[in-house]
């Protein structure tokens, strides 16, 4: 940790464990085994509040275990949704609740996914932007059984798919 870190950014470890919802333990852990960054204080460890929350956010997307690849990528399409929802929801809602009534005549296997779809529809645009957008393990795996990619034209679904293949190539932190 750099000197210029002014001590009202310093968090002890208990102060770490409430943000985390854990333990102080947890949190000395997490030190020990380099996957917290801290600074010593005497003999108490000292963790940069920016530190804590970027692991309290990483945290968060974990919760379902790390993202495959595969996940990220249908996750970065589904971000595109959303903007289209976000843009049209009336029309983007009908249209694909449509398409689901649809689909629900003609694939019964489908059907536990589709059903599941209608009633985030049923719940609006808000409800509906959190699906396509959250890490938790359910709303991957509504992502893996989506209705919602017929939304993007063949140009956006290739510019999303460039920009994410940039980003991997470029090392750039996905995940």
């Amino acid at each position: 940790m750099t000197s210029q870190t002014s001590e009202e950014e310093l968090l002890t470890t208990g102060e770490v464990a409430a943000l985390l919802g854990t333990t102080r333990r947890h949190v000395v852990n997490l030190c020990q085994r380099g996957e917290l960054a801290y600074t010593m204080a005497g003999t108490h460890r000292r963790i940069r509040r920016g530190d804590a929350m970027a692991l309290a956010g990483r945290a968060a997307a974990d919760r379902g275990g790390p993202l495959t690849t595969d996940q990220l990528r249908s996750l970065w399409l589904h971000r595109a949704v959303a903007a289209h929802v976000a843009q049209d929801p009336s029309g983007t809602l009908t249209q694909v609740g449509d398409s689901v009534q649809r689909l629900l005549s003609r694939d019964p296997n489908g059907a536990r996914w589709l059903r599941q779809w209608l009633g985030i529809i049923d719940r609006g645009p808000e409800a509906v932007m959190r699906a396509l957008t959250s890490t938790g393990p359910m709303a991957r795996e509504l992502r893996q059984n989506s209705p919602w990619l017929s939304l993007l034209t063949p140009s956006e679904r290739q510019k999303v798919l460039h920009a994410f293949s940039s980003a991997s190539k470029r090392g750039v932190r996905l995940r």
